[in-house]
Formats: C-alpha cells, structure tokens, sequence
C-alpha cells in the first residue's frame, strides 16, 4: 500500500463513489482502485455516507408468494380427526390420573430460636448439620445452626424454605421492596 496520504484522494474518493453507485462490490472497487483493500474500502464508504445503496429486486423476490396446498398424504387422516394411527394405535388407552393435591409447608416464623446446644462453630460442623450462619462472622460468637440438614441439602427444613424461594416469591418480593 502507498503513503496514507496518498490513499484517499479526491480523484479515488470520487471514482470510489462512482464505483459504488454502480452497484460493485468493495472487493471489485478495491482491485479497480488499487493499493486498497475491502476493508478499506467499506470503511471509506461509511464515513462518506454511502452505505445505504438499493439492491436491485430479483426475480423471485419481487412476485408474491403462494402456499401450494396437497391432498393429505394418509388416507386415514381426513376421515376421524380423531383416529390413532401409528406406533401407539394399539396401545391401552390410560385414564389421566388425578393431580395429587400439594400440601403447602407451613410458612416460616419470622424469628425461629435455634436452642444454644443446636450451634455449633466451623470445626464442630458436619455434613449432616445446618450451615445457616447465624451472628456477625467477626465476633467471638458467631455460630452456625447446626440442627439436622434435609437430605441433599446443606440446611435444615427451616433455612431451607428461606434460601429455596421459588421465582415468583422473589420477584414478587423485590416489587414490594421498591414500592
């Protein structure tokens, strides 16, 4: 490539634009400019403002298209709309089974008193206790629950419900907040 300055001339932005109306793609105006590269060339033609140039219309996308129709490929499927066909036509039909009805855990007390005996520190913790923190992490007496965690989980029935809100719950309470 030359000196920069030499790059964009008046006569090169001129024929650049000439170029460009008559519908050539960067890379044939960069070979038919030479010394440049597409890139240059595309951003040249967007910093002069040329870069919404019409497409001309094809064939195919000018007429409107229109959705052909067929007959139904299966002779069964325009008597029974109803009718089962396939691997599943002699199978049982099953009865749907009634929704078991959800008991909802209580709500949880606002203030839960864990007994002194239940806290435990981080060397007495195990793998079947409760880590909800409880305390300042500075002082002395910070503690952890420590009262029996919920199989798969790393806290107790209590916690639990607190750390596990569904979705809703908390975008429901978020609302509230900014109220």
């Amino acid at each position: 490539m030359s000196d920069p300055s030499q790059t964009w001339s008046d006569e090169r932005v001129e024929l650049l634009r000439k170029l460009w109306s008559d519908g050539l793609s960067a890379s044939q105006i960069a070979a038919e400019l030479g010394g440049v590269t597409r890139n240059a060339v595309i951003g040249k033609v967007h910093r002069l403002g040329l870069s919404g140039r019409a497409k001309s219309p094809t064939p195919a996308a000018s007429r409107p298209r229109t959705k052909v129709t067929r007959p139904p490929s299966h002779p069964m499927s325009h008597g029974n709309p109803t009718a089962v066909r396939g691997n599943v036509a002699l199978a049982a039909s099953a009865a749907p089974e009634a929704e078991p009805e959800v008991e909802e855990a209580p709500a949880p007390r606002e203030n839960v008193v864990v007994p002194l005996s239940e806290r435990v520190t981080i060397m007495e913790l195990r793998e079947f206790m409760c880590r909800w923190p409880m305390g300042d992490p500075t002082s002395a007496e910070f503690r952890f629950c420590g009262a029996k965690s919920v199989t798969g989980l790393p806290y107790c029935s209590y916690h639990a419900r607190i750390a596990y809100q569904p979705a809703t719950d908390r975008k429901r309470d978020r609302k509230a907040v900014r109220a």
